[in-house]
């Protein structure tokens, strides 16, 4: 394994002196609740670049700095006004880096695909009306006369796995046997990636801003997730993200169809799994590395590896999306004083009934922390989905098939 850039999602002080020793070229991020300050008093842009950059920069690699997360992407009167701040935010930290006369660092903010009101095909590609002349028209303005780049996060696991019938999984994972032809354009893509990033530069050239460079800020694919997640598995992420790599690597670039020949910096999500996020199970796998630091699967982020050298994955088992019942139970290796807690918290708290569990009701026996635990966390999660409430409950809930019911208690379920 290789890498020349890495991506911080903050500017932790401990990281960036320790890639001081390395020739690592580095991504660092100013969260999106110091945004608003930042844009309104340059006092505290200053502060931030004094805190952040200066006591690193030049020893550590410091090369982009970003300004919030897919800020576009939060709709709410908290998210609008961080629109409002963005691209202030923006000028003032250039302002503060110009002060203490630093040129080196680009500034930018990582977006998601969902700034685009269309993505196919590519040539029809148009910003979202609602951000087009508040912050898209500043935003590409600023990139322009900055010569910096639009960073996006562009992840062709998520429209394949919403419409996985329809949407080849080959054409998502680049093996190159499917390909669309563009009739706005004639251009013809074989892959769902270079067809998403070209639905951003045809927006961008239509708003009169045709030479803005991309930086792809964040892809990758999910080597795990819940049974209602197809897709997701160690074969997929391995092809997906093996593949990418060479074709990110490849000299001289191959570029989009709509940019040939041009090189699109790359950062891939994520080196570690992450087991403590919340959400669908797919949030929390990521990786190339488990948690402990062990591989997950074999990757080569120099791209000279052949394919044909990784040793053979296990064949994917749930590329179809699953039909069938699921119901949400106590995860195997659940703690049972953190399984008690919850069961307590969402009996008393979460407007679950539990009236089942009472001594000499039809749900009592076997009277087991975890048989309780299964009962509730499935009636929640039948109850609260259609809300958005997943089956992880801190971690101590999984997914399955098999029903945990019995004669005397029969158990809800979510039907897919």
């Amino acid at each position: 394994m290789d890498a020349g850039r890495v991506k911080l999602y903050d500017a932790n002080p401990e990281i960036l002196r320790l890639l001081s020793t390395t020739k690592l070229k580095v991504s660092i991020m100013i969260p999106n609740n110091e945004i608003s300050g930042i844009a309104t008093n340059q006092s505290i842009a200053d502060e931030w670049v004094r805190n952040n950059v200066l006591p690193y920069y030049p020893k550590t690699m410091i090369r982009f700095l970003l300004v919030g997360n897919e800020v576009l992407s939060y709709n709410s009167e908290q998210g609008h006004q961080m629109w409002h701040d963005l691209v202030p935010a923006m000028r003032s930290i250039r302002r503060s880096l110009k002060a203490q006369n630093i040129r080196g660092i680009k500034i930018g903010t990582p977006l998601a695909m969902d700034v685009l009101q269309s993505t196919f095909p590519p040539s029809s590609g148009r910003f979202r009306s609602d951000i087009i002349d508040s912050v898209i028209v500043p935003l590409l303005k600023f990139l322009d006369k900055t010569n910096s780049f639009f960073f996006i996060d562009a992840y062709p696991y998520f429209p394949w796995s919403q419409d996985p019938y329809n949407i080849s999984l080959d054409f998502a994972l680049f093996r190159g046997n499917f390909s669309i032809s563009d009739p706005g354009s004639g251009l013809v893509y074989t892959n769902l990636l270079d067809q998403m990033l070209d639905s951003l530069i045809f927006a961008m050239s239509k708003l009169g801003y045709s030479n803005i460079q991309l930086v792809i800020s964040e892809t990758g694919w999910p080597n795990s997730g819940d049974i209602e997640e197809p897709g997701a598995n160690i074969y997929n992420a391995a092809t997906y993200n093996r593949n990418l790599i060479q074709r990110m690597t490849t000299k001289p670039p191959i570029g989009t169809p709509a940019r040939p020949g041009v090189a699109i910096t790359t950062f891939i999500f994520s080196l570690f799994d992450e087991n403590q996020k919340t959400g669908p199970g797919t949030e929390r796998h990521w990786g190339f590395l488990h948690p402990d630091g062990t591989l997950i699967y074999d990757i080569d982020l120099t791209g000279k590896q052949p394919l044909t050298d990784f040793a053979p994955l296990p064949a994917p088992e749930n590329n179809v999306p699953y039909k069938g019942k699921v119901w949400c139970v106590a995860a195997r290796e659940a703690n049972q004083m953190e399984l008690a807690a919850a069961l307590s918290y969402a009996c008393n708290e979460e407007n679950v009934n539990c009236e089942a569990l009472a001594p000499g009701k039809e749900c009592y026996e076997p009277v087991s922390v975890t048989d309780h635990a299964n009962y509730v966390f499935t009636t929640y999660w039948a109850k609260f989905r259609s809300q958005g409430a997943t089956c992880y409950f801190n971690g101590l809930a999984e997914q399955t098939t098999t029903d945990p019911s019995r004669p005397s208690c029969k158990f809800p379920s979510v039907t897919m």
